[in-house]
């Protein structure tokens, strides 16, 4: 289990998909789980691996939802019904399981997110500086290639001297990015954009001069100026990757009826159509409790 984890985890870190480890690092009896058990939770809530049985998987699942939204790691004590319940604390969540059967487990949860990609146009000192310095700072670079465009980058940095610039920007725009830097002075960059005709949503998108205001001078001054300004962009403003912000669908949640924990709607989350209404449960010990009440009232 341990070896296709880690193998099914550097396929989707090549392919850049994101998701959630999720490690268990302590389990207290009668739990099925045991320390070291692993299991991936993809975006779309889909789960792969153990973790425990349906109740504490079911709560991972929801959990790691919240984490790779958040993009910050947290440990998840998962309680029995009755338990003395532990206080969170800043990176802990605790949460009351009514559904499990006894003991207790405590799961580490890790978000496993691409590293933005910062795509640079052009050969001049300022962009071979920008390739020297992000990579430093976690991003993978990569180079603009004529004709061609990589929709997957966060931001696309324009450097040229004023070769293919509007081509550039054209192609960043309509491949969804939602940062393009272009390096020119206020008369030329303004210039170039508005000879473009950009709608005023293009227009926001589009940085010119890009970087912030440090009194930069050399081509590395003027990359640090630049990186400082997507940085920002990506911690205080949202900034994403295209294929993350809109081609993933997050999961529909639901809450199960009868014991009221939270579960994340799947096409194996067990499942029940009454009286013109969907009902969704954390296991199908749930499921039939309720479809007998139902009975019951009918």
């Amino acid at each position: 289990m341990v070896q296709s984890i880690t193998a099914r985890t550097s396929e989707l870190i090549t392919n850049r998909v994101p998701f959630v480890q999720a490690t268990v690092v302590r389990a207290q009896c009668p739990t099925s789980a045991r320390p070291g058990d692993a299991a991936i939770v993809l975006a779309d809530g889909s789960i792969e691996g153990f973790v425990g049985g349906q109740c504490a998987e079911e709560s991972v699942r929801t959990a790691a939802m919240k984490v790779i939204d958040a993009a910050e790691t947290l440990l998840l004590r998962i309680l029995p019904d009755g338990d003395e319940v532990f206080p969170d604390s800043p990176g802990s969540q605790t949460i009351v399981n009514p559904c499990l059967s006894g003991g207790a487990i405590e799961v580490f949860l890790e978000p496993r997110l691409p590293a933005p990609v910062l795509t640079v146009a052009g050969n001049t000192p300022i962009a071979q500086a920008l390739t020297e310095l992000a990579a430093p700072l976690g991003f993978a670079v990569c180079a603009e290639v004529p004709g061609e465009f990589d929709d997957a980058a966060t931001a696309v940095i324009v450097s040229s001297h004023g070769r293919s610039e509007e081509e550039t920007i054209r192609a960043a725009l309509d491949a969804g990015v939602d940062f393009i830097g272009l390096v020119a002075s206020h008369k030329r960059g303004t210039a170039v954009v508005d000879a473009m005709e950009l709608t005023p949503d293009e227009r926001a998108r589009v940085h010119t001069p890009v970087g912030i205001d440090i009194g930069a001078r050399t081509a590395h001054e003027i990359a640090l100026s630049i990186m400082a300004q997507v940085v920002g962009a990506i911690r205080t403003k949202g900034l994403t990757a295209p294929p993350l912000s809109r081609r993933v669908e997050p999961p529909i949640e639901a809450t199960d009826p009868v014991c009221g924990m939270t579960v994340v709607v799947g096409p194996d989350t067990p499942h029940l159509h009454a009286d013109g209404n969907d009902f969704w449960f954390c296991n199908p010990g749930c499921r039939t409790r309720y479809a007998d009440e139902l009975d019951m009232a009918g």
